[in-house]
């Protein structure tokens, strides 16, 4: 079954999300017939105070690079894989805390190279391989890893990465 109308707190949300984003296609009209249909059945809601100002966004550091040159060592045989972690049967929230331990513990042991399983997921777009990806783009990752390569097809291809860590301090 399908609603085709929004409660009152709805509506005021969806109103309040609608007031900070800017279109960016031609749906103009289309948002203009949203907005008459809300002002007819819902109180306006108070712009934020102009004296607010939106802090700035840190600058992005790049992700962790892919390093050819490590998946090339691992391939030839002169860098070791010396620890694996499969996330099959993972959760994204058991995913997201067992990674970091694992690569934490494998670089305290001194390991250089780790490989991570995470499976293809439908058409190649699976929630744990993406979310591995993501998480490769977050400081606490920058710390541990000094780069990533999608590994060869003998080590799962598409849907494992060589991790390649950083020298413990």
């Amino acid at each position: 079954m399908t609603r085709r109308t929004l409660s009152a707190d709805e509506a005021r949300a969806w109103a309040r999300v609608a007031a900070t984003v800017t279109p960016i296609g031609p749906r103009a009209a289309d948002l203009e017939e949203f907005f008459a249909a809300l002002e007819s059945g819902v109180p306006e809601i108070d712009p934020p105070p102009a004296t607010a100002k939106a802090k700035p966004a840190p600058p992005k550091t790049p992700a962790p690079p892919a390093e050819r040159s490590g998946e090339k060592k691992v391939r030839r045989g002169k860098l070791a894989i010396t620890g694996r972690f499969d996330l099959h049967g993972h959760t994204q929230a058991s995913a997201s805390r067992a990674l970091p331990d694992f690569l934490e513990r494998q670089q305290a042991d001194g390991a250089r190279c780790v490989l991570v399983i995470t499976g293809k997921g439908k058409e190649g777009q699976g929630i744990l391989r993406r979310n591995f990806l993501l998480w490769l783009e977050s400081p606490p990752a920058r710390r541990l890893v000094s780069g990533y390569a999608e590994s060869h097809p003998k080590h799962g291809g598409a849907g494992a990465f060589y991790v390649f860590l950083r020298k413990s301090a």
